[in-house]
């Protein structure tokens, strides 16, 4: 179908939503703007579908959830009997609306949708479909992207996002059906919770979710008494409820909410970028700790999968990265657990291609095998699915990415800044008792492993001619890879895409044993590393950085070196 005759489908067919009308009918005459929403279609994948609010077939809208939702139906019904999906949202713009649209498609083709009566964390969908035993579970969300996106992701029987072979599988369904007309199935809402194909999820599932997060705590009672104060902040999303909760039942005492981000407001109208990887979301947070002087500052993103953290120091509040809390945890869960004598057997711990080449060293100290698997976090929690499977969940102590997303136990299959706020408090109480601080605990393992430096620099390449733009750079690297970076020898070179590794300094080629990935990677002469993928989510390409020095000056200065360097490579 060419785009003009899409266009007038959709003017002619997407009646119901009257914002969805008017943008069609402002649009009359504007190529640029009817190519950009109909050019192509969301594509569903592992992340299943992402794209900024609006109408036509490249936007997030009740026709394009309702369609992914159908071809979602169509392939459970294939495959199970009597099949059930647990389904939530967050603040986002429309989402509750994006949620009752999938309820009430799912409802009208047999399949029972539990669904939460108010916006929830991304992890409580990927425990209540374990703890529901239903065959699939959705979230809307649009993560920490921009205001006008949002998204829809879909998880497996497992609780962990669609792997790809059944991604593939309900793309493949989705293909085959158009936007309208009754290939869509739907039913009215409050019909389907007559008839209890749609159900409302009752409050013991986020109270056995909550017992869970809490039997993670590796010191419990270590928070009480011990003065932490803690200023967070749920950037407007969906995290308000449920860490507050946590943090309370942990002994966190004395918390200070950040007032303008309290409530949910999918405008985000305080922070642009959601984004706790980002200081300008972070930028109120830390003005009010200049008043109040707490220990940390802690703020997770809009689905409240991810969470961003400041620590006090003699000067300010210095805003640790993802690669940071993670090491940190990493350290305190299996220093403790040590201690404690909690520590299994042969210990497993996990994380992206991506992330800091410090864990290995952290891991190594405590005899803890270390998986590197590719970036996504669907990869982490495959990993507790094969342990499951041999009856060894128990071996797995923590996993976590670079972009501040970390998993301690195995009662979901997704990374959760619910449980990941507790222990970061947890972590913050048993060395405040020690009289150090955060800060204090970060330095101590840079001057005991050696300073690694990591830096992750995302490009941003909008519309049609942005994804080409992208693909035409990741095709030049693929065929010409540099040879040094910042003036240190690239020794090997990774494609993940064609599954090839090849040493440079021999010759010789192996297979990697993971699955496809348009990922391309370098190691450098000093341990150092440079990583190149396009986002799975967002329309950028990012760079990953990892730069060693004896003394954290030198690290960073190579680290900004090879940044330059790789802009030069990339041509941007």
């Amino acid at each position: 179908m060419d785009i003009k005759t899409a266009y007038d489908l959709w003017l002619g067919n997407a009646v119901e939503d009257v914002d969805l009308n008017a943008e069609l009918k402002s649009i009359s005459g504007d190529e640029n703007e009817i190519y950009e929403r109909f050019y192509t279609e969301l594509k569903f994948g592992t992340a299943g579908l992402r794209g900024i609010i609006g109408a036509g077939s490249n936007r997030m809208n009740i026709y394009t959830v309702r369609r992914a939702t159908q071809g979602l139906a169509n392939f459970l019904n294939a495959k199970y009997e009597n099949p059930a999906v647990a389904i939530s949202h967050d603040s986002r713009i429309k989402a509750d609306l994006f949620a009752r649209e999938a309820a009430r498609v799912l409802a009208a083709n047999g399949v029972k949708a539990y669904i939460s009566t108010e916006l929830q964390p991304t992890p409580v969908v990927s425990f209540a479909v374990r703890y529901l035993g239903t065959q699939a579970g959705i979230m809307v969300t649009a993560s920490h992207n921009p205001a006008k996106y949002n998204g829809y992701k879909c998880y497996g029987s497992d609780g962990c996002q669609m792997t790809d072979v059944n991604a593939n599988a309900v793309f493949s369904e989705i293909d085959k059906l158009g936007y309208f007309g009754d290939e869509i199935k739907i039913v009215d809402f409050d019909k389907g919770l007559e008839s209890g194909m749609i159900k409302w999820i009752s409050d013991d599932v986020y109270e056995a979710y909550l017992e869970k997060v809490q039997e993670q705590s590796v010191n419990p009672g270590v928070c009480a008494g011990s003065g932490l104060k803690i200023v967070y902040t749920p950037l407007n999303g969906a995290g308000n409820k449920l860490v507050r909760k946590i943090l309370a039942r942990n002994g966190v005492e004395d918390i200070t909410i950040v007032p303008e981000q309290e409530m949910p407001d999918g405008n985000f109208t305080t922070c642009p970028y959601p984004n706790p990887e980002i200081k300008e979301a972070l930028r109120l947070g830390l003005e009010l700790c200049d008043k109040v002087k707490p220990d940390l500052l802690l703020a997770t993103d809009p689905d409240s999968d991810r969470v961003g953290i400041a620590v006090k120091t003699d000067t300010g509040y210095r805003l640790m990265s993802g690669n940071e809390t993670g090491i940190m945890l990493m350290n305190y869960i299996l220093s403790s657990r040590k201690a404690n004598g909690t520590l299994p057997e042969n210990p497993v711990a996990v994380k992206t291609i991506v992330t800091s080449k410090l864990v290995d060293r952290v891991c190594e100290k405590y005899g803890c095998e270390l998986k590197n698997v590719l970036t996504g976090f669907k990869y982490i929690g495959e990993q507790i699915l094969l342990l499951e499977q041999k009856n060894e969940a128990y071996r797995y102590v923590f996993g976590f990415e670079e972009s501040y997303g970390y998993l301690a136990g195995s009662y979901v299959r997704d990374k959760d800044a619910v449980v990941a706020s507790m222990l970061i408090c947890e972590m913050a109480a048993f060395y405040r008792k020690q009289g150090k601080s955060l800060n204090d605990v970060m330095n101590e393992l840079y001057e005991e492993f050696g300073y690694y430096i990591n830096k992750t620099e995302a490009f941003e390449f909008e519309g049609a001619a942005g994804m080409q733009r992208m693909a035409d750079i990741m095709s030049s690297l693929r065929s010409s890879h540099p040879t040094e970076i910042a003036g240190f020898k690239v020794e090997s070179a990774a494609d993940y895409l064609n599954s090839v590794y090849k040493c440079l300094k021999t010759g010789e080629q192996s297979v990697i044993d993971l699955p496809k990935s348009n990922v391309l990677a370098y190691s450098l002469e000093g341990g150092g590393a440079a990583i190149v993928r396009p986002s799975g989510t967002e329309p950028k390409i990012k760079v990953y950085i990892t730069a060693v020095g004896k003394s954290e000056e030198l690290a960073r200065e190579i680290a900004d070196n090879m940044v330059a360097s790789m802009v030069k490579t990339l041509g941007i």
